[in-house]
């Protein structure tokens, strides 16, 4: 049971299948998104939206709804909007600078997803015209028949560059 801030309160399970999972407890998927349309990435409500969708197309279950806001930083071209969105099995943030052109995404959960699947939708909701993907294996040390095994213990993480 999960009681939240705003008195909500969520009572739901976590089957989490370790050894199905390649990613040890489980992947995090990390995007660092370039020349992206800057109205997009300033849009707050688009933000909110793709939170709001994002996590039951690629499978995992929201548990909050997304916390989406604008900030400003010391410079003027130091602002952008920040989002995140609890899910069961971790959360999903994006945080992007519209004056560079620039996204980053956070991925983490528990459970196996589409990692590539992701990606790709992300790409193409955010418009990027480049982009660096990494997919790291949380949680491996909790995992030693993975780590038994060389072909998975060297299956830790990779990055694209595109």
């Amino acid at each position: 049971m999960l009681r939240l801030l705003t008195n909500c309160v969520f009572d739901f399970k976590m089957d989490i299948m370790v050894a199905d999972n390649k990613y040890g407890f489980g992947p995090h998927l990390l995007l660092d998104l370039y020349d992206c349309p800057g109205d997009k990435l300033a849009d707050v409500g688009f933000i909110f939206d793709l939170l709001d969708t994002f996590p039951a197309r690629i499978g995992t279950t929201k548990i909050s709804q997304p916390y989406v806001f604008r900030y400003k930083g010391k410079n003027e071209k130091e602002w952008g909007v920040s989002g995140v969105v609890l899910i069961a099995e971790s959360h999903i943030s994006i945080h992007t600078f519209p004056e560079k052109q620039h996204a980053f995404v956070d991925i983490f959960s528990s459970r196996d997803f589409d990692t590539d699947a992701a990606s790709r939708m992300l790409i193409e909701a955010l418009g990027a015209k480049r982009h660096e993907a990494s997919v790291h294996s949380r949680g491996m040390a909790h995992v030693p028949e993975m780590l038994a095994d060389p072909k998975m213990a060297l299956a830790g993480s990779h990055r694209t560059f595109h």
